[in-house]
């Protein structure tokens, strides 16, 4: 069997040609990129209201470790595809059905993080905010977010990469993006195939880096440089 991965089959010439691509189609790549980039961000907005709220109060309360591990275990197992097909039964073909498919993808490490940040902050900490006459909602915001943000923004950014690189499968459904040149190579050729493919992967390094800053702003300078236990989204 032909070794696909030989060093023989490699052809530099594809990425010359891709790169002629992207310059020769600026306006394709950016409509088809913002189209990408709505998509993405209405299914992690959505992925986030539902999923960090549940996840905060589960793990504000001690409670619902059972729920949280099968959300992740559940959100994992659901094929995008079975998702986007049931789907059209119910949101048709567009935009809408391809959010929804790719929020439930995002759900389950957004979740599953937030309820393990704000569950495993220290008892201590949180008893002695308490001694000190704190509410429980003074002890959320003030003691246990903060505290909890590291593992908090590394499912944020788990989810993120997910759903940007998934969303090429958006062409599909008709659900517009970057996936409507890749999966058209009768239109668009290799070169174009590759040509969007490149851009996925820099759109899902940026998003990645973005998040990156947003998470280290926003965690205390102490816990700056402390690896994420549970970045996967699975509690540990």
């Amino acid at each position: 069997m032909t070794n696909l991965l030989a060093a023989d089959n490699f052809n530099p010439q594809l990425f010359v040609d891709a790169a002629h691509f992207l310059a020769d189609n600026q306006h394709l790549i950016l409509d088809k990129t913002i189209e990408h980039l709505v998509l993405s961000a209405a299914a992690l907005l959505v992925a986030t209201a539902i999923g960090l709220p549940i996840g905060f109060w589960l793990g504000h309360r001690h409670r619902g470790s059972f729920l949280a591990i099968n959300v992740s275990n559940v959100g994992r197992a659901l094929p995008t595809l079975a998702i986007i097909a049931i789907g059209i039964a119910v949101f048709g073909i567009g935009f809408t059905n391809v959010m929804v498919a790719l929020a439930i993808l995002a759900i389950p490490p957004i979740l599953t993080n937030a309820y393990v940040a704000v569950d495993e902050v220290e008892p201590d900490v949180v008893e002695s905010a308490r001694g000190m006459g704190m509410t429980e909602t003074q002890i959320f915001f003030r003691v246990e977010l903060p505290l909890a943000s590291p593992l908090i923004f590394a499912g944020i950014r788990t989810a993120t990469v997910f759903v940007v690189a998934s969303a090429t499968i958006a062409a599909i459904a008709g659900g517009g993006g970057l996936g409507d040149i890749i999966v058209d190579q009768a239109s668009y050729r290799l070169d174009g195939v590759i040509a969007a493919s490149l851009v996925v992967s820099a759109l899902a390094f940026a998003a990645d880096g973005a998040i990156g800053l947003i998470q280290r702003a926003v965690t205390p300078r102490p816990l700056r440089g402390t690896g994420p236990a549970a970045a996967d989204g699975a509690p540990r």
